[in-house]
């Protein structure tokens, strides 16, 4: 048995990884040599756009994938959860993200550890997170994590493109979201030649930089309109709103559905380990002031008014805030969907395949129920909470934590561990107390009571509004607002 210090030396030998001309990866010596002849033309404008593989690519990633469009509906989580709520909940579910998307990196670079001792290759080949459960659990884990992940996926690019139509409503309010919803669709299926996360360096980069710019413009501006006249903060008032506001919480953190293809994007996956808390970090920075000054300007408001950006007066600063935001969602859309672009391509035996083209045109089905939905279900924001609690609960939170829990449960396992557990955690107990704690939690609270108040409120948007509805929470001029779908009637679920 090596110590582990050397079997971390050996991973990092391993997975010495380049990418080839088709985006897949090559392992070991032929990937060295390569790597070598990149690192010679490093500086060139291709390298520097294009080919991404460092931790600080995977910081970008995991940042800018994180906060997205849910950045806008955070407010509105707020007024359903009330200030105290809605800041102790990003904390606790931040820092609980984090711990998960480590557990998964922990999990990957075991599997890989393992498959690398049998001389498995992974040449044009990307490894995903319904493998690694295979690999290390079972068909049955395989089963269980490839029906949450490409679901929650699937519902996470349908939310992008439904805020996409949510957001350029507000520039442009001469088409109805609907038709939005059809010209964002054709936009975003473009993503389907882009090859694999390596190819998100400048994407990435760009992508947090728009998201910092719309999270200080919502802190600014809420700052500088002052409260609205009459303003109230009556949050919490009722169980449903609550539990739908924590659950909304729930998805903002829970982004790293994605985390196995980012690390196998990586030269040195190993090195992952912290990069999401990190990530998360800088992400409070973004999340925290902006929700709480927009809930303070706009309180109550904010119940009937998912989107944010649909109470601050229009300004070129407001413009140029959802501007950047819709181009942060076409990335993230590509984020949502690259995994998904890669399952279909081992389904249809594509994954392998040279040309990027032939690719892309395998691609294009997999964007055609994310069209649909979108059109189906657009509602912005209870949407969010949904998926938070039917699918990401399960996902990133629960399924790491067993996994997790069941690899090491024999004590060779634990002896034999690819990576011991972190620094501060005094021992495998330890780390099993804090699984333990998550699996139960989050089955409790954000599955149970987050999918009970979630359902009645997406039911409530559904009887309000409809399904296919042409524009959600449009206020046609002259006429008084659409009848609110925020707050349960005085007879339904007065908690």
């Amino acid at each position: 048995m090596l110590p582990q210090k050397q079997a971390e030396e050996a991973i990092v030998t391993n997975f010495t990884e380049t990418e080839n001309e088709n985006g897949g990866i090559i392992v070991g010596r032929e990937g060295e040599e390569n790597k070598e002849q990149d690192d010679n033309s490093m500086f060139t404008l291709k390298s520097l756009l294009w080919h991404g593989g460092s931790v600080w690519d995977a910081w970008f990633s995991c940042a800018s994938n994180q906060v997205a469009q849910v950045l806008l509906t955070l407010p509105y989580s707020f007024s359903q959860l009330g200030m105290l709520s809605g800041i102790l909940l990003q904390i606790f579910y931040g820092l609980m993200g984090s711990w998960t998307a480590y557990l998964i990196s922990v999990l990957y670079v075991e599997y890989r550890t393992r498959k690398e001792k049998e001389n498995v290759s992974f040449k044009n080949h990307v490894i995903q997170w319904f493998e690694v459960l295979d690999g290390l659990l079972g068909s049955y884990w395989k089963a269980v994590g490839l029906a949450f992940n490409c679901t929650f996926l699937l519902f996470g690019s349908v939310i992008q493109l439904i805020a996409c139509a949510s957001n350029i409503y507000y520039i442009n309010d001469k088409l109805d979201k609907r038709t939005w919803t059809y010209i964002f669709g054709a936009c975003c299926a473009t993503t389907v030649f882009i090859p694999s996360f390596h190819n998100y360096r400048i994407w990435s980069f760009l992508g947090l930089g728009m998201t910092t710019y719309t999270a200080w413009y919502l802190t600014i501006a809420s700052l500088l309109h002052g409260q609205a006249e009459g303003v109230t903060h009556s949050g919490p008032t009722k169980l449903v709103l609550y539990f739908t506001g924590a659950t909304n919480i729930l998805y903002t953190f829970g982004g790293h559905a994605v985390t196995v293809e980012i690390m196998h994007a990586m030269w040195k996956p190993q090195k992952f380990k912290y990069i999401y808390l990190l990530a998360t970090l800088y992400v409070f920075t973004l999340t925290l002031p902006s929700a709480s000054a927009v809930y303070w300007a706009f309180g109550d408001q904010l119940l009937t008014h998912s989107n944010a950006f649909s109470l601050l007066p229009k300004t070129r600063f407001r413009d140029a805030a959802v501007l950047l935001m819709l181009i942060h969602q076409f990335i993230t859309f590509g984020f949502a969907c690259t995994p998904l672009y890669f399952v279909w391509e081992k389904v249809i035996g594509m994954h392998d395949t040279r040309s990027i083209c032939l690719r892309a045109l395998a691609r294009l089905p997999v964007v055609i129920p994310i069209w649909f939905l979108a059109i189906i279900f657009p509602f912005f924001g209870p949407i969010n909470s949904a998926v938070g609690a039917l699918l990401v609960s399960f996902t990133v939170y629960i399924i790491p934590a067993l996994a997790h829990m069941l690899t090491y449960r024999k004590a060779s396992a634990r002896q034999n561990a690819a990576e011991k557990p972190p620094f501060f955690m005094p021992s495998w107990t330890a780390t099993y107390a804090i699984n333990a704690f998550i699996v139960v939690w989050i089955f409790v609270v954000g599955f149970g009571f987050g999918g009970w108040a979630s359902m009645i409120n997406f039911i409530r948007q559904i009887d309000t509004f409809g399904l296919f509805a042409k524009c959600y929470q449009c206020q046609p001029s002259g006429l008084p607002p659409p009848k609110t779908a925020a707050a349960p009637p005085p007879h339904a679920h007065h908690l």
